[in-house]
């Protein structure tokens, strides 16, 4: 037995009695393909120089070259021919003396994987051909010089998305003569929003532009009466991103031949963008505490992340909402699923999906924090990706919401999506995936109930419009906000959303009536709260009003608690507690203020800056209860971001970082981030101390590679103080 064979016998995969060949889900996996494959015993005199061969094939693959061009693959920094199916792409091939159709035959073989099948689609023979027909795999000659031919080549509008290995195949009358193994041949075939037999494909320019093109997006934080927001660097086109996110796929075990459908790669992406249950992208964690970790505020981008989890396997710590958002956006855009970055506002974290969120408050009208399981998130941010849905009916195609962050199990694992956006808001339900989670995140109602003493639950507030008030993303084409809550919701209301609601009741979201709990809201007494915008480390006061519809004298026993939350609604611990009694009198309102000190939230704050409002008031002459929240986020100081000098492609260039510390406190152990996407990847810089006061500069000097208007993102982060950003737009001239 030879050396060879041995070599492939030890390499023989493990049987199994249920498949011939075992399952095909790694690209990075290969097989080894023969380059002499004869027909039977070989003549003496054979000698494969006198035939046809193949001497060089040249793949058009510069990033300035008509290939990259006409795909809109001239951003990937990667070496290889990168290109969109559906849509033809040129080679050339030189072989050892012109070809002659007449006796020579050629074909080309695509492969990918471990296992090559042809009916699976990871084995791809192209014969050449007089036409190409549109998005079917096909190769035909469009010129010939010399020893030369050049190829048109057309790949299949769904064929799989990965990295393919090229061969070149010739017929001799006692074999196939095959050229050797060749990296430099490799092609990475993506998703086409610019092809109509896409099954993502996109029609309008600028929102291709943006959602597959553009590398860096803005995040909305903060909550519904303060929106904050901050760039995040994507970088879906830097180098090695590419490879890291074909590699989720191989991580997430997904067969090859699943990998042309969109809607795969969303569910099991969103799986694997998450570390629970499968060892994925990134750790969670809401604890405030990020130790042997970055705390999920001073990531400025993706490409960081994606990287160390290329390289290390294993999860990355620590991610939050816009951080698994962030990365599942970089991923889509990457493979060229139009994608956005969506932040809902006042978002319900439904712990048993019957669309209302039950907050128990106890005999002083407070929130019991031992029996209240719900929470409203301040923001939630999730993804949205554009396709079509053949597995559904007709009209539910378009934008599908998928989220990576952990938040529930989905078929056993955590995951969510995709699912129609226009199903979401017709209240259909019923169809895949995940569809009542996220209609409840968007729709349910705050019940605020009591129990009595001989054990009764009385029902004292209905809050129909707090949730899901407002659902935003970045704008096309600018930095600006864009409202989109009318694509998951009518007007709070109307008759259109009352069907909605009772179709999605219909489809099995449970909702409990409120008659049934003897409920009869408050008329003649209306309260509200305003909660005056502060900066962190000031005192600020917020203002309680009632307004006495009524010709009667009341007093109302006025409860206020300020709790410092993280900003997904949970509590970390009361800061502020106020009881006093309100004269109303009839036909007349009266505004009642409380203070609120600096050195009484300190030293508890969170990471987010949060606070969260409850105020609950008692109508003494008729019992009635009347109960409001509110959150509210502190104004936290920005990092200034300065360019020095000229800002041209090739010569060094200078930014300067500066922030001045806001608090009453040194701030200890702080870190700075400074990114831009083709501009320089991620810099830290460790600075031990910042006294209160003081002013800190940091300098930063790198040569930008590439021409136009580009983003510098900066974060700062300490224990003391986490969400400082910067951003600065540069135009680097060429």
């Amino acid at each position: 037995m030879s050396e060879t064979t041995s070599i492939n016998e030890g390499k023989k995969p493990p049987l199994n009695g249920r498949r011939a060949l075992p399952s095909n889900n790694s690209n990075e996996e290969e097989n080894e393909v023969p380059e002499m494959e004869a027909f039977g015993l070989i003549p003496r005199g054979f000698n494969p120089k006198d035939y046809l061969r193949v001497v060089d094939i040249h793949m058009f693959k510069e990033p300035y070259e008509t290939n990259k061009q006409q795909h809109h693959t001239d951003k990937y920094y990667n070496p290889k021919l990168i290109v969109r199916r559906g849509q033809p792409f040129q080679i050339q091939i030189d072989f050892n003396r012109p070809y002659k159709p007449e006796t020579d035959q050629f074909w080309l073989e695509y492969l990918i994987g471990r296992y090559p099948q042809q009916n699976k689609g990871t084995y791809i023979p192209i014969l050449v051909g007089d036409v190409l027909k549109p998005g079917e795999w096909g190769a035909k000659i469009t010129r010939k010089e010399n020893n030369s031919i050049h190829l048109s080549i057309m790949s299949s509008a769904n064929c799989i998305i990965g990295k393919f290995r090229l061969y070149v195949a010739v017929w001799t009358p006692f074999g196939i003569l095959r050229t050797r193994r060749n990296p430099a041949t490799d092609t990475y075939i993506l998703f086409n929003p610019w092809c109509q037999q896409d099954a993502v494909y996109l029609d309008d320019e600028k929102e291709r532009e943006e959602y597959v093109l553009n590398d860096v997006g803005i995040v909305f934080h903060g909550n519904i009466s303060d929106i904050k927001l901050r760039s995040w660097s994507y970088g879906q086109f830097e180098e090695n991103v590419l490879d890291a996110c074909l590699f989720l796929m191989d991580k997430a075990e997904l067969e090859l031949f699943g990998r042309g459908n969109p809607i795969k790669i969303c569910r099991v992406a969103s799986a694997v963008i998450n570390s629970r249950d499968d060892n994925g992208v990134i750790a969670g964690s809401w604890d405030n505490t990020y130790t042997y970790g970055v705390a999920p505020s001073a990531w400025t981008g993706s490409v960081d992340i994606l990287l160390e989890y290329y390289s290390s396997k294993q999860p990355v710590r620590y991610g939050q909402c816009w951080v698994f958002a962030g990365v599942f956006n970089t991923f889509l855009r990457c493979l060229g699923i139009p994608a956005r970055l969506i932040t809902n506002y006042s978002s319900a974290h439904d712990n048993n999906a019957n669309l209302q969120l039950d907050f128990f408050l106890d005999d002083e009208g407070k929130v019991d924090t031992k029996i209240t399981k719900d929470s409203v998130w301040n923001y939630h941010c999730w993804n949205e990706a554009w396709m079509t849905r053949p597995d559904l009916p007709v009209g539910f195609g378009g934008w599908q919401v998928v989220d990576a962050t952990p938040q529930e199990t989905s078929d056993g694992m955590y995951r969510c999506g995709p699912t129609s956006v226009q199903a979401i808001k017709h209240g259909h339900v019923c169809f895949q995936f995940d569809a009542p989670f996220v209609y409840a995140e968007v729709n349910s109602d705050i019940v605020y109930s009591r129990k009595e003493r001989n054990g009764a639950q009385v029902v004292e507030k209905i809050d129909t419009n707090h949730i899901g008030q407002l659902i935003v993303t970045k704008e096309v084409g600018g930095d600006g906000m864009l409202d989109i809550t009318e694509e998951y919701k009518f007007q709070e209301g109307s008759e259109e959303e009352r069907l909605a609601l009772e179709t999605a009741v219909m489809y099995g979201v449970k909702k409990q009536t409120t008659q049934d709990a003897a409920y009869q809201p408050q008329r003649d007494v209306d309260m509200d709260f305003q909660v005056q915008k502060a900066i962190l480390g000031s005192d600020f006061k917020v203002t309680v009003t009632f307004r006495n519809k009524s010709g009667n004298y009341y007093t109302a026993t006025t409860y206020l608690s300020g709790n410092i939350v993280f900003y997904t609604g949970v509590t970390k611990n009361e800061f502020k507690k106020r009881s006093f009694s309100a004269k109303l009198d009839p036909f007349s309102s009266s505004a009642f203020d409380v203070v609120v000190k600096s050195n009484e939230y300190l030293s508890d704050l969170l990471d987010q800056a949060s606070f969260h409002f409850f105020v609950t008031a008692r109508i003494n002459e008729t019992g009635k209860i009347l109960a409001m929240q509110k959150a509210t986020v502190l104004e936290i100081p920005a990092l200034r971001i300065k360019t020095q000098g000229e800002t041209v492609v090739g010569k060094e260039m200078s930014v300067t970082v500066e922030f001045t510390n806001p608090l009453r406190q040194t701030l200890e152990n702080v870190t700075l981030r400074l990114e831009g996407p083709g501009l320089l990847r991620t810099v830290k810089k460790e600075f031990r101390q910042i006294p209160m006061n003081s002013t800190l500069v940091w300098e930063v000097k790198f040569t930008p590679k590439r021409p136009g208007l580009r983003k510098l993102i900066a974060s700062l982060n300490c224990d003391a103080l986490r969400h400082v950003y910067g951003e600065l737009n540069v135009q680097i001239q060429k």
